[in-house]
């Protein structure tokens, strides 16, 4: 069976090996130039309401904050924090007067640079720019050879080799998958690791516990050293609010980790309508308002002027069944106005990502990841998580899926693009040289922009019916399948000074000994 690598049009050999076919591929795709480390839009977001409706979305929100409160829960620092900044309310309970959290977000960044230890690949977060980067946290990994099953700490790398590879992804991710087979309380330090050996991109560190926070950012003290980290962002949390209304010690001892080093934070609250927040679409975008400005808050009387992201996680259920429910049309619509909302706060924005309920690599899952990676991309998000491999509810990060939302990411790139207007993409020469009833195929206009004219997909099947019957009739989750595992056989390491690499292992090595392995 002819595999896609192997058919006659395609012009890369298999001696060249998936890195190459990328880099070429990338170039093409890119006006000619190497794959970028970021984007930079050239389209503008989509402002889905008016001034009056978004002023309505926010009084509700003050008034959440002001009559209500949010609680802060096991984290006697932060509570102090936000009294000793003038916040209302007693006991766990903290109550905010309109305006209170604006004016103290205003420190905050509105653009900031995540830098990698490949000072080519940092990235850019807030404004125009964009990244995109792998999804986060699934216990499950899914394959077509093996199934479903627990991830590994060898499943976590091969995702982070994969990002690394990937063009089209700008950031290595978090915890890509769950490494169910080292201990909880020690497999943070697996994880960062292999984010620090296996990619030179930007990456997020752990957040389960404020002390693995720590060891993250220490990790990236040994990694970057200790007077650049004080000085840039080379590493971020990505937090939860316990929605609803609800921060617990866990996130804000993270927050706090992080902003303290002055590194980023990505707030982020996890609403899926009718559980953990309302039904309707403006009460969950009014709660997801209030709760995220909490959190943005404490990063800036940590550290004013600490990196942080407005982060945003809208969801829906099957309320006949109680079932989650994911890339739905109400919250990619709401997406679109958390974007203006961030906008008016001033912030980077995280929002939404290729999110799906679907079982497998389906027709279901590109419907629901297209319809929330449109939302993302439309709501001037500028660091989109889940960019690639969300599959089964977040649950299962799929190896074909991952290939294929990478695809994805490169089409968004063109996309993003927008329409050049110039000499060249006006043509007049063009209609000069072929004039009435003739074809432009072998013009000069033509010739001169085909390699880099049209987006060109690393898996669809452009061929004629009987080219694809007689080759198999290989579907697009099989054409993933061989993908991946070229993408891998191809892998490189980036290089890693042997000094760094034997201080990250050994400080890894004391880490683990100084504790009992835990499993919960």
């Amino acid at each position: 069976m002819l595999q896609e690598e192997d058919r006659p049009r395609r012009r890369a050999t298999r001696s060249e090996g998936g890195g190459a076919r990328d880099r070429r591929r990338a170039r093409r795709a890119s006006g000619g130039h190497a794959a970028p480390a970021y984007i930079t839009r050239q389209i503008p977001p989509y402002d889905i309401l008016d001034e009056e409706r978004l002023l309505r979305i926010e009084a509700a929100a003050d008034r959440i904050l002001a009559e209500i409160g949010v609680e802060i829960r096991g984290d006697d620092a932060a509570l102090a924090l936000f009294r000793a900044a003038g916040a209302g309310g007693t006991g766990l309970t903290c109550t905010f007067e309109p305006g209170m959290l604006r004016e103290i977000l205003k420190t905050a960044p509105a653009v900031f640079t995540q830098h990698a230890r490949n000072p080519a690949r940092s990235v850019e977060i807030g404004g125009p720019h964009m990244a995109f980067a792998p999804a986060y946290g699934s216990p499950f990994v899914m394959d077509l050879d093996r199934g479903r099953r627990y991830g590994t700490l060898e499943d976590f790398q091969n995702f982070v080799k994969l990002a690394c590879a990937a063009p089209w992804l700008h950031h290595s991710g978090g915890t890509v998958c769950e490494p169910t087979d080292v201990p909880v309380n020690k497999r943070h330090l697996d994880m960062v690791y292999a984010h620090m050996r296996f990619s030179d991109k930007p990456f997020l560190g752990s957040v389960t516990a404020p002390e693995r926070a720590e060891d993250s950012v220490e990790m990236a003290r040994i990694l970057f050293g200790a007077e650049r980290v004080e000085r840039d962002c080379v590493i971020m949390g990505n937090v939860n609010v316990n929605s609803p209304l609800v921060w617990d010690g866990a996130m804000t001892g993270a927050i706090r980790a992080y902003a303290a080093a002055n590194q980023g934070s990505v707030i982020v609250p996890f609403i899926l309508g009718g559980a953990m927040g309302p039904v309707t679409t403006a009460g969950a975008i009014a709660q997801a308002l209030a709760e995220t400005m909490v959190g943005c808050a404490l990063t800036q009387l940590v550290r004013p002027g600490a990196p942080v992201i407005f982060g945003n996680f809208l969801s829906s259920m099957a309320l006949r069944s109680g079932s989650p429910t994911f890339g739905t049309p109400e919250p990619a619509a709401g997406s679109l106005v958390v974007g203006q909302l961030a906008r008016r706060l001033n912030l980077p924005l995280r929002c939404a990502g290729a999110f799906t309920t679907s079982k497998l690599p389906d027709a279901q899952a590109l419907q629901e990841s297209t319809m929330s990676m449109l939302s993302a991309v439309q709501s001037g998000a500028n660091f989109l998580l889940h960019s690639a491999g969300f599959l089964d509810g977040l649950l299962s990060m799929s190896y074909e899926k991952f290939v294929l939302d990478v695809d994805q990411c490169g089409a968004l790139h063109s996309y993003l693009a927008g329409v050049a207007v110039d000499d060249n993409s006006l043509a007049l020469d063009a209609f000069a040289e072929v004039g009435p009833g003739n074809h432009f195929f072998g013009c000069a206009h033509t010739m001169t922009n085909y390699e880099t004219c049209f987006w060109d997909s690393q898996l669809a099947d452009n061929d004629p019916f009987e080219t694809w019957d007689e080759g198999g009739r290989i579907d697009a989750a099989t054409r993933a399948n061989a993908r991946w595992k070229a993408m891998l056989a191809d892998y490189e390491a980036p290089a890693l000074d042997e000094a760094l690499d034997e201080a990250l292992t050994d400080y890894i090595a004391r880490k683990k000994a100084s504790m009992d392995d835990a499993w919960y």
